[in-house]
């Protein structure tokens, strides 16, 4: 099978993962509780440290980043939860919540804009919750919310900080103790550029204190069992070990000191992006970025496509050229489209994405 050259695929998850780390899965498989496995999973977690700036250890979900948002809401203490719905994502914590038995103070907004702190704050000196969830990028919308601020008024109301992180972690700061993070979750298939598969939450030391609490936190996701098996370097149950390996390779790419270099990189495609737009819109071929601008996210952009243009032709006409571009979520299918600019993209491979679509859309 002939591999595709890299820098076709920009869906905002899952992201294109480079051939060499796709090799790194073909490793001859290992028993979960070897010492070579014990070793994989000590070299995963520093590395995950790393992205996550926190010097406590980073569990590791053979599961989606969805498994992880239950894990959040089942391990935290009783009573009500508030959460931050901006997106489609930000209502699936919600629901999550709800399907947990909680009950759900729902803080909406159209999507594609951000919570207003003031808003939240309203909310949290009214009514005492257990809990805040809120989507730190939107990955439905673009949008990027201020999750150190909703952190910090989360824990002056006596509330704990739920993070959904899965498109911002490894492509926009994110520091995980500096902020007082309680509960900060991400998947393999976004910044991070892996396969899907594997999901990671770093979790506040007062966070698994109460999680041992409580009596109801299930077995698949019970984080107090997680912190057990990985402090002996293991996971509570059989891992999809094929992507540690996958995980391993990447996390070495990354280094000791690449985090920043990678927010950086993050953030010089998504400015690339905007600035496309921007020249689009002038022309009157686009109608601008759906977040507003202070809020946006630096792994994907949602583009409003001009009026009476159906997005989802552009996609597909993208798609006949040989690129890959994320189509608009739900209700906005039809007027938006999505890039996405994260994980081992460069600007030069978006570059050459944009080009096409501007071909497209000029093209009408």
């Amino acid at each position: 099978m002939t591999m595709p050259a890299f820098g076709t695929f920009f869906l905002p998850g899952p992201t294109e993962v480079r051939p060499e780390i796709l090799a790194a899965m073909l490793h001859p498989m290992i028993s979960h509780r070897s010492p070579e496995f014990d070793a994989l999973y000590t070299r995963c977690d520093e590395g995950l440290r790393r992205v996550f700036r926190t010097t406590r250890p980073v569990f590791i979900s053979s599961s989606s980043a969805t498994g992880l948002m239950e894990a959040a809401v089942r391990n935290a203490p009783a009573g009500p939860m508030l959460s931050l719905v901006n997106g489609a994502f930000s209502a699936r914590f919600a629901e999550i919540a709800r399907a947990c038995g909680r009950t759900v103070q729902a803080l909406e907004v159209p999507y594609g804009q951000v919570v207003p702190l003031e808003t939240v704050e309203q909310a949290l000196r009214a009514r005492r919750f257990a809990a805040v969830t809120a989507a730190h990028s939107e990955t439905s919308t673009g949008a990027a919310q201020d999750v150190q601020a909703i952190a910090e008024l989360a824990h002056a109301n006596g509330a704990f900080s739920l993070i959904d992180s899965v498109s911002g972690m490894g492509g926009m700061p994110v520091e995980t103790d500096a902020w007082a993070l309680d509960f900060a979750l991400t998947g393999s298939q976004k910044a991070l550029a892996l396969p899907p598969g594997l999901a990671f939450c770093a979790v506040s030391d007062r966070y698994l204190a109460s999680a041992a609490e409580q009596p109801a936190r299930g077995r698949y996701f019970d984080i107090v069992e997680f912190a057990h098996y990985a402090a002996r370097h293991q996971t509570p149950n059989t891992p999809a070990v094929s992507l540690f390996f996958a995980l391993d390779a990447q996390l070495a790419a990354i280094g000791p000191t690449g985090i920043e270099c990678r927010w950086a990189r993050h953030a010089a495609m998504s400015a690339a992006t905007h600035a496309w737009v921007e020249h689009q819109r002038q022309a009157g071929r686009a109608d601008g970025i759906l977040a507003p601008c202070g809020s946006r996210s630096a792994t994907v952009t949602v583009v409003k496509t001009a009026p009476g243009v159906d997005a989802r032709s552009v996609v597909d006409a993208v798609a006949a050229r040989g690129f890959t571009l994320g189509g608009g979520y739900g209700k906005m299918a039809a007027t938006t489209f999505r890039v996405g600019h994260m994980g081992d993209h460069t600007v030069e491979t978006v570059s050459r994405l944009l080009d096409v679509v501007g071909e497209v859309l000029a093209a009408g």
